[in-house]
């Protein structure tokens, strides 16, 4: 396989090409059928992000087969037209005060809709019961899963810059405060400096809580930044990830801090052979089952499988984790436009850890990597 890498500045958000909004509602128009329903009510925001362009946070989407209804409140009136008009996107869009679900059914009924689609994984019990009830009790209700996610699965070429973009934010972030490690910080310290350094070279915001786990700390893989000052002698985990115009960068790199001794030299050794396996193993048409297997491999003929505590990776997008997953239990085939971590790891209680991750794009033959900040372990 091809592993290709292309070291650029990240442009301005208002330098990054295009991305196709206004024809995503027509594909998801060519799925109602096979989700068994007439119209969708998309619910879940950051699937009416995809959809329409609107960053908001209170918003409802009604998809028909010849139509879209947009229903906000009054906060995002001017918000909602300008975003969707910039997108290109074409929905009757409609300023409610209180009950927007009411809103939807009304427009619903209205259009004939006999089998309205509910998004299953972001509708509570309470919501599924006013929809039966008193909203659209006339009617079929039909559970959904998947059915808009399935469309944000291939990133489109714009997407694809944006998180590209997002990740050489946080590769320039790490090159510039990577050596304060020598000036021992807390953890916590050393995190705020690199969320606030990822804002400096133009993220939005980060794309998760970042994590930095030093010595026995390493051994838990979502250590939460503490106290604990950068001693010699440590491993020092770091994860974390910027947002670009809504797009998120994951990566994890181990430094070394003083001499780490034998074991510890092994375990970065081992994970680095790890994650180069997983990484030459991605391409279009792979499972993802089998990257997992590569990485997994590497480790287990160390003797360390029970001390990979995790899958090897999971999609990157708009959510921070989405599908396709990379891991022992996936049914996914990768294609080209899919955009997936690698990050296998090893965690000795007592020790530390050690885990290294890149952000990729599947290609045809092999795979763009996205992040590239240095996996060199050693502090200079």
């Amino acid at each position: 396989m091809t592993v290709t890498e292309h070291l650029t500045p990240a442009p301005s958000p208002d330098a990054l090409p295009p991305m196709d909004v206004a024809g995503r509602l027509e594909r998801l128009r060519g799925s109602l059928e096979g989700a068994g329903c007439d119209a969708l009510v998309v619910s879940e925001l950051t699937n009416v992000r995809y959809l329409t362009g609107f960053t908001g946070s209170a918003a409802l989407l009604l998809v028909a087969s010849d139509h879209a209804v947009f229903v906000t409140d009054g906060r995002y009136r001017d918000q909602s037209a300008d975003q969707l008009a910039a997108a290109g996107v074409d929905a009757d869009i409609r300023v409610v005060g209180a009950e927007p679900d009411a809103a939807v059914a009304e427009a619903a009924a209205a259009a004939g809709v006999r089998r309205l689609g509910l998004e299953a994984d972001s509708v509570t019990w309470s919501q599924q019961r006013r929809w039966g009830g008193t909203l659209f009790g006339a009617g079929e209700l039909v559970p959904t899963s998947g059915v808009v996610e399935s469309l944000r699965l291939v990133k489109d070429p714009g997407e694809a810059a944006r998180i590209r973009s997002a990740c050489a934010v946080a590769d320039a972030a790490f090159a510039d405060l990577r050596p304060l490690l020598a000036e021992r910080p807390t953890e916590e310290a050393f995190a705020l400096a690199l969320d606030a350094r990822m804002r400096e070279l133009g993220a939005a915001d980060v794309s998760f809580e970042t994590i930095v786990a030093a010595g026995p700390n390493g051994a838990r893989p979502h250590h939460r930044p503490g106290p604990r000052v950068v001693e010699d002698g440590d491993l020092v985990v770091v994860d974390f990830g910027a947002l670009v115009d809504g797009y998120h960068s994951d990566m994890t790199r181990t430094v070394a801090v003083g001499e780490v001794g034998a074991e510890r030299a092994r375990m970065l050794e081992v994970v680095l052979a790890a994650q180069q396996a997983g990484v030459e193993a991605v391409a279009a048409g792979v499972d993802a089952v089998d990257v997992d297997r590569a990485c997994r491999a590497v480790i287990d003929d160390a003797g360390w499988g029970d001390a990979f505590l995790h899958s090897t990776g999971h999609g990157v997008g708009l959510d921070i984790h989405e599908e396709p997953r990379v891991s022992a239990r996936s049914t996914a085939t990768l294609v080209a436009g899919h955009v997936v971590t690698v990050e296998p790891g090893v965690y000795l209680t007592g020790l530390g850890g050690v885990r290294i991750e890149d952000t990729v794009l599947v290609t045809e033959g092999g795979c763009d990597r996205l992040t590239l900040a240095p996996k060199d372990p050693i502090l200079a």
